[in-house]
């Protein structure tokens, strides 16, 4: 069996459970997400507030959704609402939005 160390660096904490944001030279960091004010709904197609919105992640990048509703559709498929492609009407209603 392999072992890699504690694990830490890994985790982004120090060894004594500080985070780190430190670059390949050593400097520190202090990265920190900030969500744009507002941000399009893939499913929904429409405009909203990322502060009142559900959000999820897939291959990196964060989506924002009106309702949890939402959120479970593109959940279920998320490469139909990142290629482009939104819900119809139709989807929409089936599924109670």
């Amino acid at each position: 069996m392999m072992r890699f160390g504690c694990g830490v660096h890994i985790m982004g904490r120090d060894s004594k459970g500080g985070q780190t944001n430190k670059t390949r030279s050593g400097e520190r960091q202090n990265l920190r997400w900030i969500a744009p004010e507002r941000d399009t709904d893939p499913v929904f197609g429409k405009t909203i507030r990322t502060r009142d919105a559900k959000s999820s992640v897939f291959d990196g990048c964060v989506y924002y959704f009106r309702a949890r509703e939402c959120r479970e559709i593109f959940e279920a498929a998320p490469q139909q609402y990142v290629s482009g492609t939104q819900a119809t009407s139709s989807q929409m209603e089936a599924h109670h939005v």
